[in-house]
């Protein structure tokens, strides 16, 4: 990167304060853009979920990995929780949505409730994993709320057979007026595709590991047992470790580093699974230094950039982005 008519800034900068000046190119479309990061995570569009409570979770890494990125467990959640998410992602589809499911006796008011969760509006009501049909919103919409799903669900549903491509799912989903359908081989539920889902997966690559399941990192602090966190989250399948603290650029971090690196090549020597080794966060070129010679693959850059982080306005400490 360098600036326009090589004029260095005299301040720090916040992204709102810049633009990027186009110059001559080849790339005539985007779709001839690769925006794979050469990191070692295996992310095909260079975007990471940040490990916040109220951002990051399970259904948050599907999606985000779906479409190529990454997101990652936060640390304060528990390491059984952590297990969980972890295997419920590995064990989602890599194209097909995961639906909500109901059985054929659960009351029109908790499947209400429940239809929100996710964006294509409505449940599939599932008996030993084969679908027997779908209920959308519309079709609780004046029901008594103790009726029971099977007397007001649609029957007469498209199922879509696995493997189907996504531009066949696409117009298979327009020619029947529909906006959601459920994946089957032969009987059994895979999950559920959508238009939008079926246009996007024909544009964006989805982040998997050497087997083909989509990636999922784990954070772990620098307080407590952070060795023993850390082999945990490895031993479940975390395909990325963040050793997260407010301030990266501290010594008990640069402490913590060495040990945590040396837990992630022992596991690599055993599994032959490479585990990128993420810290943060920092705001200064010489706190990404320190970082990376102590043992980190990537550093986490920015102290209060979220929307939702106060700690610029609650501290006064931090840094404008662009400039981090």
């Amino acid at each position: 990167m360098r600036f326009l008519n090589d004029m260095g800034p005299t301040t720090d900068l916040t992204y709102n304060d810049v633009f990027m000046v186009p110059a001559r190119s080849d790339v005539t479309s985007r779709f001839d853009v690769d925006l794979a990061t050469p990191d070692g995570v295996g992310t095909t569009i260079p975007i990471a979920v940040a490990n916040m409570t109220a951002v990051s979770g399970r259904r948050m890494a599907e999606t985000i990995a779906r479409r190529g990125g990454v997101a990652c467990i936060p640390q304060d959640i528990p390491v059984e929780v952590v297990a969980r998410a972890v295997r419920q992602v590995k064990d989602a589809h890599p194209v097909y949505e995961t639906p909500i499911s109901v059985t054929p006796d659960t009351t029109v008011g908790e499947a209400l409730a429940l239809i929100p969760k996710r964006t294509h509006g409505a449940v599939l009501v599932v008996t030993d994993g084969k679908p027997l049909g779908v209920m959308t919103e519309r079709d609780g919409t004046g029901v008594d709320r103790f009726a029971q799903v099977h007397e007001v669900m649609t029957t007469d549903m498209l199922s879509l057979e696995a493997g189907t491509g996504a531009p066949a799912m696409f117009d298979a989903l327009c020619r029947q007026h529909v906006d959601m359908a459920p994946v089957v081989d032969g009987d059994a539920l895979l999950g559920v595709v959508t238009r939008t889902g079926a246009l996007r997966s024909t544009i964006y690559t989805p982040a998997l590991d050497a087997d083909g399941r989509l990636l999922v990192g784990a954070a772990v602090g620098i307080n407590g047992d952070v060795g023993g966190k850390a082999a945990e989250l490895l031993q479940i399948g975390a395909d990325l470790l963040v050793v997260d603290t407010a301030h990266g650029h501290q010594d008990k971090m640069l402490d913590i580093l060495p040990l945590v690196r040396a837990l992630r090549d022992e596991h690599a020597s055993a599994t032959g699974r490479h585990v990128p080794v993420v810290a943060g966060n920092v705001v200064s070129a010489q706190g990404t230094h320190d970082l990376l010679d102590a043992g980190a693959d990537i550093v986490k850059v920015g102290v209060g950039p979220g929307a939702m982080c106060t700690t610029r306005m609650m501290t006064g400490v931090g840094r404008p982005q662009f400039s981090a």
